[in-house]
Protein backbone atom coordinates (compact mmCIF):
# COMPACT_ATOMS: atom_id res chain seq x y z
CA UNK A 1 0.00 0.00 0.00
CA UNK A 2 2.88 2.34 0.81
CA UNK A 3 4.43 2.05 -2.65
CA UNK A 4 1.11 2.46 -4.47
CA UNK A 5 -0.12 5.43 -2.42
CA UNK A 6 1.77 8.04 -4.49
CA UNK A 7 0.27 6.57 -7.67
CA UNK A 8 -3.22 6.81 -6.17
CA UNK A 9 -2.63 10.44 -5.28
CA UNK A 10 -1.54 11.12 -8.85
CA UNK A 11 -4.80 9.69 -10.22
CA UNK A 12 -7.15 11.08 -7.52
CA UNK A 13 -5.58 14.47 -6.87
CA UNK A 14 -6.00 17.74 -8.75
CA UNK A 15 -6.72 17.43 -12.46
CA UNK A 16 -8.24 13.95 -12.44
CA UNK A 17 -9.54 14.24 -16.00
CA UNK A 18 -6.19 15.49 -17.23
CA UNK A 19 -4.30 12.63 -15.59
CA UNK A 20 -6.79 10.03 -16.81
CA UNK A 21 -6.47 11.36 -20.38
CA UNK A 22 -2.69 11.27 -20.23
CA UNK A 23 -2.55 7.78 -18.74
CA UNK A 24 -5.26 6.37 -21.01
CA UNK A 25 -3.58 7.78 -24.14
CA UNK A 26 -0.17 6.43 -23.18
CA UNK A 27 -1.53 3.01 -22.21
CA UNK A 28 -3.56 2.75 -25.41
CA UNK A 29 -0.67 3.66 -27.71
CA UNK A 30 1.86 1.50 -25.85
CA UNK A 31 -0.48 -1.49 -26.03
CA UNK A 32 -1.10 -0.81 -29.72
CA UNK A 33 2.64 -0.70 -30.33
CA UNK A 34 3.07 -4.07 -28.64
CA UNK A 35 0.22 -5.53 -30.69
CA UNK A 36 1.75 -4.32 -33.96
CA UNK A 37 5.09 -5.89 -33.03
CA UNK A 38 3.47 -9.21 -32.17
CA UNK A 39 2.56 -11.57 -34.99
CA UNK A 40 2.61 -15.25 -35.77
CA UNK A 41 4.73 -16.06 -38.83
CA UNK A 42 5.98 -19.27 -40.41
CA UNK A 43 7.84 -20.15 -37.22
CA UNK A 44 4.49 -20.30 -35.37
CA UNK A 45 5.94 -18.57 -32.34
CA UNK A 46 4.47 -17.04 -30.27
CA UNK A 47 1.62 -19.50 -30.41
CA UNK A 48 -1.95 -18.31 -30.82
CA UNK A 49 -4.01 -17.60 -28.78
CA UNK A 50 -2.45 -18.45 -25.39
CA UNK A 51 0.95 -16.83 -25.93
CA UNK A 52 -0.79 -13.81 -27.48
CA UNK A 53 -2.66 -13.25 -24.22
CA UNK A 54 0.55 -13.46 -22.19
CA UNK A 55 2.54 -11.04 -24.35
CA UNK A 56 -0.31 -8.55 -24.78
CA UNK A 57 -0.86 -8.57 -21.01
CA UNK A 58 2.83 -7.83 -20.44
CA UNK A 59 2.66 -5.14 -23.11
CA UNK A 60 -0.36 -3.51 -21.43
CA UNK A 61 1.41 -3.46 -18.06
CA UNK A 62 4.55 -2.01 -19.63
CA UNK A 63 2.54 0.68 -21.45
CA UNK A 64 0.70 1.58 -18.24
CA UNK A 65 3.97 1.87 -16.33
CA UNK A 66 5.41 4.13 -19.00
CA UNK A 67 2.34 6.35 -19.25
CA UNK A 68 1.89 6.89 -15.51
CA UNK A 69 5.45 8.16 -15.07
CA UNK A 70 4.68 11.56 -16.65
CA UNK A 71 1.78 12.61 -14.40
CA UNK A 72 3.68 11.24 -11.40
CA UNK A 73 6.61 13.53 -12.13
CA UNK A 74 4.34 16.48 -12.94
CA UNK A 75 2.72 16.14 -9.50
CA UNK A 76 6.20 15.75 -7.97
CA UNK A 77 5.38 12.24 -6.80
CA UNK A 78 8.95 11.08 -7.21
CA UNK A 79 8.33 8.06 -4.98
CA UNK A 80 5.84 6.84 -7.59
CA UNK A 81 8.34 7.41 -10.40
CA UNK A 82 11.05 5.47 -8.56
CA UNK A 83 8.56 2.68 -7.85
CA UNK A 84 7.79 2.46 -11.56
CA UNK A 85 11.49 2.30 -12.42
CA UNK A 86 11.86 -0.60 -9.98
CA UNK A 87 8.84 -2.37 -11.45
CA UNK A 88 10.26 -2.02 -14.97
CA UNK A 89 13.26 -4.15 -14.02
CA UNK A 90 10.90 -7.07 -13.44
CA UNK A 91 10.48 -7.41 -17.18
CA UNK A 92 13.81 -9.19 -17.18
CA UNK A 93 11.77 -12.18 -16.09
CA UNK A 94 10.12 -12.17 -19.52
CA UNK A 95 13.37 -13.24 -21.13
CA UNK A 96 13.84 -15.99 -18.56
CA UNK A 97 10.29 -17.30 -19.09
CA UNK A 98 10.67 -17.36 -22.88
CA UNK A 99 14.06 -19.04 -22.69
CA UNK A 100 12.81 -21.77 -20.38
CA UNK A 101 9.70 -22.36 -22.51
CA UNK A 102 11.67 -22.71 -25.74
CA UNK A 103 14.29 -24.92 -24.12
CA UNK A 104 11.57 -27.28 -22.90
CA UNK A 105 9.95 -27.62 -26.32
CA UNK A 106 13.33 -27.86 -28.07
CA UNK A 107 13.38 -31.57 -27.33
CA UNK A 108 10.25 -32.04 -29.46
CA UNK A 109 11.75 -30.38 -32.57
CA UNK A 110 12.96 -32.70 -35.33
CA UNK A 111 15.41 -29.94 -36.31
CA UNK A 112 16.30 -27.90 -33.20
CA UNK A 113 16.49 -24.11 -33.20
CA UNK A 114 19.74 -24.03 -31.29
CA UNK A 115 20.64 -22.04 -28.18
CA UNK A 116 21.55 -18.88 -30.12
CA UNK A 117 18.15 -18.75 -31.81
CA UNK A 118 16.37 -19.34 -28.49
CA UNK A 119 18.32 -16.58 -26.76
CA UNK A 120 17.57 -14.22 -29.64
CA UNK A 121 13.82 -14.86 -29.39
CA UNK A 122 13.86 -14.45 -25.60
CA UNK A 123 15.80 -11.20 -25.85
CA UNK A 124 13.40 -9.89 -28.49
CA UNK A 125 10.34 -10.40 -26.30
CA UNK A 126 12.01 -8.67 -23.36
CA UNK A 127 13.07 -5.71 -25.51
CA UNK A 128 9.62 -5.25 -27.03
CA UNK A 129 8.07 -4.80 -23.61
CA UNK A 130 10.50 -1.95 -23.03
CA UNK A 131 9.46 -0.55 -26.41
CA UNK A 132 5.80 -0.65 -25.29
CA UNK A 133 6.86 1.24 -22.18
CA UNK A 134 8.72 3.83 -24.27
CA UNK A 135 5.74 4.35 -26.60
CA UNK A 136 3.48 4.79 -23.57
CA UNK A 137 5.90 7.31 -22.09
CA UNK A 138 6.16 9.38 -25.31
CA UNK A 139 2.40 9.30 -25.95
CA UNK A 140 1.59 10.34 -22.38
CA UNK A 141 4.18 13.10 -22.58
CA UNK A 142 2.51 14.38 -25.76
CA UNK A 143 -0.90 14.27 -24.08
CA UNK A 144 0.50 16.07 -21.04
CA UNK A 145 1.89 18.85 -23.24
CA UNK A 146 -1.36 19.06 -25.22
CA UNK A 147 -3.36 19.37 -22.00
CA UNK A 148 -1.77 22.78 -21.38
CA UNK A 149 -4.30 24.17 -23.88
CA UNK A 150 -7.14 22.92 -21.66
CA UNK A 151 -8.75 20.67 -24.31
CA UNK A 152 -8.55 16.99 -23.42
CA UNK A 153 -9.55 15.88 -26.92
CA UNK A 154 -6.70 17.90 -28.37
CA UNK A 155 -4.37 16.53 -25.71
CA UNK A 156 -5.35 12.95 -26.58
CA UNK A 157 -4.82 13.69 -30.28
CA UNK A 158 -1.31 15.01 -29.66
CA UNK A 159 -0.49 11.91 -27.64
CA UNK A 160 -1.84 9.59 -30.32
CA UNK A 161 0.15 11.33 -33.09
CA UNK A 162 3.39 11.17 -31.10
CA UNK A 163 2.67 7.57 -30.13
CA UNK A 164 2.11 6.52 -33.76
CA UNK A 165 5.28 8.33 -34.85
CA UNK A 166 7.25 6.55 -32.12
CA UNK A 167 5.83 3.17 -33.15
CA UNK A 168 6.82 3.75 -36.79
CA UNK A 169 10.34 4.86 -35.87
CA UNK A 170 10.89 1.95 -33.48
CA UNK A 171 9.45 -0.62 -35.87
CA UNK A 172 11.84 0.53 -38.59
CA UNK A 173 14.85 0.78 -36.28
CA UNK A 174 14.52 -2.74 -34.83
CA UNK A 175 14.21 -4.45 -38.21
CA UNK A 176 16.95 -7.07 -38.34
CA UNK A 177 19.07 -8.17 -41.25
CA UNK A 178 18.33 -11.50 -42.89
CA UNK A 179 20.72 -13.96 -44.50
CA UNK A 180 19.79 -12.64 -47.94
CA UNK A 181 21.26 -9.25 -46.94
CA UNK A 182 24.69 -10.65 -46.12
CA UNK A 183 25.07 -13.59 -48.53
CA UNK A 184 24.22 -14.86 -51.99
CA UNK A 185 22.05 -17.99 -51.98
CA UNK A 186 22.31 -20.14 -55.11
CA UNK A 187 21.29 -23.71 -56.09
CA UNK A 188 23.94 -26.39 -55.69
CA UNK A 189 24.38 -29.94 -56.94
CA UNK A 190 24.41 -33.04 -54.75
CA UNK A 191 26.97 -35.73 -55.47
CA UNK A 192 28.74 -38.56 -53.67
CA UNK A 193 32.42 -39.37 -53.25
CA UNK A 194 31.96 -43.01 -52.30
CA UNK A 195 29.67 -42.83 -49.25
CA UNK A 196 30.50 -39.13 -48.59
CA UNK A 197 27.81 -36.58 -49.43
CA UNK A 198 29.37 -33.67 -51.33
CA UNK A 199 27.93 -30.22 -52.09
CA UNK A 200 30.09 -27.49 -53.70
CA UNK A 201 33.19 -29.64 -53.07
CA UNK A 202 32.34 -29.62 -49.37
CA UNK A 203 32.08 -33.02 -47.71
CA UNK A 204 29.05 -32.95 -45.43
CA UNK A 205 28.54 -36.42 -44.00
CA UNK A 206 28.86 -40.14 -44.52
CA UNK A 207 25.76 -41.84 -45.95
CA UNK A 208 26.34 -45.55 -45.58
CA UNK A 209 23.14 -47.02 -47.03
CA UNK A 210 22.82 -47.06 -50.84
CA UNK A 211 19.06 -46.52 -50.53
CA UNK A 212 19.60 -43.32 -48.56
CA UNK A 213 22.13 -42.07 -51.13
CA UNK A 214 19.62 -42.67 -53.89
CA UNK A 215 16.97 -40.68 -51.99
CA UNK A 216 19.37 -37.75 -51.69
CA UNK A 217 20.11 -37.84 -55.43
CA UNK A 218 16.44 -38.08 -56.40
CA UNK A 219 14.69 -35.96 -53.79
CA UNK A 220 17.35 -33.92 -52.03
CA UNK A 221 18.03 -30.21 -52.51
CA UNK A 222 21.13 -28.20 -51.75
CA UNK A 223 22.09 -24.52 -51.77
CA UNK A 224 25.35 -22.65 -51.52
CA UNK A 225 25.40 -19.62 -49.18
CA UNK A 226 28.26 -17.35 -50.27
CA UNK A 227 29.15 -14.49 -47.88
CA UNK A 228 29.31 -11.01 -49.45
CA UNK A 229 32.16 -9.74 -47.29
CA UNK A 230 34.50 -10.63 -44.44
CA UNK A 231 31.89 -9.75 -41.81
CA UNK A 232 29.32 -12.06 -43.40
CA UNK A 233 31.95 -14.79 -43.62
CA UNK A 234 32.58 -14.55 -39.87
CA UNK A 235 28.86 -14.43 -39.07
CA UNK A 236 28.08 -17.52 -41.15
CA UNK A 237 30.94 -19.34 -39.47
CA UNK A 238 29.00 -19.16 -36.21
CA UNK A 239 27.40 -22.52 -35.42
CA UNK A 240 24.31 -20.87 -33.94
CA UNK A 241 23.65 -18.92 -37.13
CA UNK A 242 24.01 -22.01 -39.31
CA UNK A 243 21.68 -23.99 -37.03
CA UNK A 244 19.10 -21.21 -37.33
CA UNK A 245 19.31 -21.43 -41.13
CA UNK A 246 18.87 -25.21 -41.05
CA UNK A 247 15.90 -24.93 -38.66
CA UNK A 248 14.11 -22.32 -40.75
CA UNK A 249 14.70 -24.27 -43.95
CA UNK A 250 13.21 -27.39 -42.35
CA UNK A 251 10.29 -25.40 -40.91
CA UNK A 252 9.34 -23.80 -44.23
CA UNK A 253 10.06 -26.65 -46.62
CA UNK A 254 9.35 -29.58 -44.32
CA UNK A 255 11.70 -32.49 -43.95
CA UNK A 256 11.39 -36.19 -44.85
CA UNK A 257 12.68 -37.70 -41.66
CA UNK A 258 11.53 -39.04 -38.32
CA UNK A 259 13.17 -39.38 -34.95
CA UNK A 260 15.26 -42.42 -35.84
CA UNK A 261 16.28 -41.36 -39.37
CA UNK A 262 19.41 -39.38 -38.58
CA UNK A 263 20.86 -39.74 -42.09
CA UNK A 264 18.17 -37.39 -43.41
CA UNK A 265 18.84 -34.64 -40.88
CA UNK A 266 19.34 -31.30 -42.72
CA UNK A 267 22.91 -30.16 -42.43
CA UNK A 268 25.04 -27.08 -43.12
CA UNK A 269 28.83 -27.17 -43.42
CA UNK A 270 31.24 -24.48 -44.60
CA UNK A 271 34.34 -24.37 -46.71
CA UNK A 272 37.18 -23.33 -44.43
CA UNK A 273 38.89 -21.21 -47.09
CA UNK A 274 36.10 -19.43 -48.97
CA UNK A 275 33.57 -19.41 -46.13
CA UNK A 276 30.84 -20.73 -48.43
CA UNK A 277 28.20 -22.66 -46.49
CA UNK A 278 26.61 -25.69 -48.16
CA UNK A 279 23.18 -26.73 -46.94
CA UNK A 280 21.50 -30.01 -47.88
CA UNK A 281 17.98 -31.17 -47.08
CA UNK A 282 15.47 -33.80 -48.18
CA UNK A 283 12.35 -31.61 -48.10
CA UNK A 284 8.74 -32.69 -47.83
CA UNK A 285 8.05 -30.78 -51.04
CA UNK A 286 10.89 -30.55 -53.56
CA UNK A 287 10.93 -26.86 -54.47
CA UNK A 288 14.27 -25.11 -54.93
CA UNK A 289 12.80 -21.60 -54.96
CA UNK A 290 11.04 -22.23 -51.65
CA UNK A 291 14.28 -23.47 -50.10
CA UNK A 292 16.28 -20.46 -51.29
CA UNK A 293 13.56 -18.12 -49.98
CA UNK A 294 13.61 -19.87 -46.60
CA UNK A 295 17.37 -19.49 -46.34
CA UNK A 296 17.36 -15.86 -47.49
CA UNK A 297 14.73 -14.76 -44.97
CA UNK A 298 16.34 -16.45 -41.96
CA UNK A 299 17.15 -13.67 -39.49
CA UNK A 300 20.76 -12.84 -38.76
CA UNK A 301 20.98 -13.54 -35.05
CA UNK A 302 22.16 -10.60 -32.98
CA UNK A 303 24.46 -12.72 -30.82
CA UNK A 304 26.06 -14.30 -33.91
CA UNK A 305 26.98 -11.09 -35.72
CA UNK A 306 30.71 -10.57 -36.11
CA UNK A 307 32.44 -7.42 -37.45
CA UNK A 308 36.10 -8.30 -38.03
CA UNK A 309 36.36 -5.56 -40.66
CA UNK A 310 36.12 -2.96 -37.91
CA UNK A 311 39.03 -4.44 -35.97
CA UNK A 312 42.56 -3.17 -36.40
CA UNK A 313 44.12 -6.53 -37.45
CA UNK A 314 41.81 -6.83 -40.47
CA UNK A 315 42.87 -3.39 -41.72
CA UNK A 316 46.52 -4.34 -41.89
CA UNK A 317 45.98 -7.74 -43.54
CA UNK A 318 46.50 -7.85 -47.33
Amino acid sequence: MGASAPIMRVCLGVGVLEHLTVIATGTLMGSLGRLLLLHVDYRQYPSYPQAYVVHLAFGFIAAFLGSIAVPAIVDKEFAAASFLALAATQFREVRKIERETLERIEETELVPRGTAYIEGIAKTFEARNYLAMLVGLVASLGAQIGSRWGNMVFAGGVGIVLGLATIMILKRSITREVVGDIAHVTPADISFDGPLLVVEDIHLMNIGQPEARQIYLEQGLAVAISPKNIDAKATLANIGQRQAIVHDAATLCGVRMDVSEREFTPLARRDLVSGVVALVIVPAERNMEALMTAVRQTPVLEDCVRKPSEAKPSKIMP
